[in-house]
């Protein structure tokens, strides 16, 4: 055991160790954005904006830290939901919507989506502009351009940044946004900016910070560009029988809306489903015993946005709620257990054991997981949902040690 006294004496070494570590990181840095600089001269962005965007960048260590943080335990779609769609931000994005009705019914005659979904995915990233984030864009970007895990994506995205500073859509001094670099209204990254963002109100400039028409056109221009279907919605929420087969539920199985009402598939108010000729699939966020979902094309264009189904859901139970429909009809269990990462991690690792091929173990239970499970819970005669459970996880446990002779 390390008595103060000895730890006492070596403290001097411990520091000069500390400042030689922090030393090489600041000379690795400065390499390293000697390189971009390089780079950007490459991609023929001017010297002026080059030196104006990159000559005092910092490394920000809470940057690194975000990007690789991995919360302890999974967010169950309750909380998920519960955080972002709550009466408060129906009020106010109804509000938003009144006020904003000839700018937004323009939009959507030009670009054929619907004022309540911009305005949704308005108040999810933004909080309907409430809230940018206060990081400098140029130095989120270099220090993840300059780190190795991602460096080649943020890279692209920092050299995109230093196209909008050089034409002029703002000044590198007030680009800021959240820590991995996104921007303005809406949170485009860079790249995302480069290729859709529009001058909406005619000043001559791209700017999502500074101009609501702007924002909502580029948001309109994004999603069209990206496979929006004018005059369908994203999807609705639905009853099921009692004796439901839950493996036809996931992304995988796509079916027309009338071999969803031969399984028995309703609505949430228990009519019958409309005849139109449509494919959908049945997403089921928390588990059999939670709200069930029949969703469409437009889904999948969100979910191109943000590749997460909560936040997909989130952003189209939103809209709805904008255009004033009510809460869910079958809200999501307050009691579902959250399961840690580290127990979905060892949950998808026994699922590739098993052959179930679970896709990367990385501790989130996405559509590939989700699939795994139900393969995985029809073998063993389980309600096939395709829920991260303890009780999934238990029985891929027994039965990996049961094969290894443990």
């Amino acid at each position: 055991m390390i008595t103060p006294k000895q730890l006492f004496r070596a403290l001097p070494c411990l520091l000069a160790f500390a400042g030689s570590a922090q030393a090489a990181t600041v000379d690795a840095f400065s390499a390293c954005v000697s390189g971009l600089r390089d780079e950007a001269a490459r991609q023929d962005i001017s010297t002026a904006v080059i030196d104006e965007s990159l000559a005092k960048v910092e490394r920000v260590e809470r940057v690194v830290e975000l990007d690789r943080s991995q919360p302890e335990f999974t967010t169950t779609f309750r909380q998920y939901l519960g955080r972002r769609v709550t009466d408060a931000r129906v009020e106010k994005g109804r509000e938003l919507l009144k006020r904003h009705d000839d700018l937004l019914q323009k939009v959507y005659r030009d670009y054929g989506v619907p004022p309540r979904y911009l305005v949704a995915f308005w108040g999810m990233e933004t909080n309907f502009g409430s809230y940018f984030g206060g990081v400098s864009t140029m130095d989120a970007l270099a220090t993840l351009a300059c780190d190795e895990r991602r460096s080649g994506y943020f890279t692209e995205q920092l050299m995109a940044a230093l196209r909008i500073v050089d034409e002029g859509a703002i000044q590198a001094d007030r680009m800021e946004g959240s820590w991995a670099g996104a921007l303005g209204h809406v949170q485009f990254m860079p790249s995302v900016f480069a290729e859709y963002a529009v001058d909406y109100d005619n000043d001559g400039r791209r700017d999502l910070w500074n101009s609501v028409p702007d924002a909502m056109a580029s948001a309109a221009n994004f999603l069209r560009g990206i496979g929006w279907e004018p005059g369908w919605r994203w999807g609705r929420e639905v009853t099921l029988p009692a004796e439901f087969p839950y493996d036809l539920s996931g992304y995988d199985n796509r079916r027309s809306m009338r071999e969803w009402k031969e399984v028995g598939v309703r609505t949430a108010y228990d009519r019958p489903l409309s005849a139109a000729d449509v494919e959908a699939s049945l997403i089921v966020p928390s588990g059999h015993e939670g709200p069930k979902f029949l969703v469409y094309d437009n889904f999948e264009v969100i979910m191109r946005w943000n590749q997460s189904e909560f936040y997909a859901l989130s952003v189209g139970h939103l809209a709805d709620r904008l255009a004033g429909a009510s809460g869910l009809m079958n809200p999501p269990p307050d009691n579902a257990p959250r399961m840690t990462r580290d127990d979905v991690i060892a949950l998808q690792e026994k699922l590739n054991e098993r052959g179930f091929e679970a896709g990367p173990a990385d501790g989130i239970p996405g559509p590939r997981t989700r699939a795994a499970i139900r393969r995985f819970q029809k073998e063993q005669g389980m309600i096939a949902d395709g829920f991260a459970s303890q009780e999934v996880l238990d029985r891929l446990s027994l039965q990996v040690a049961e094969r290894s002779g443990d």
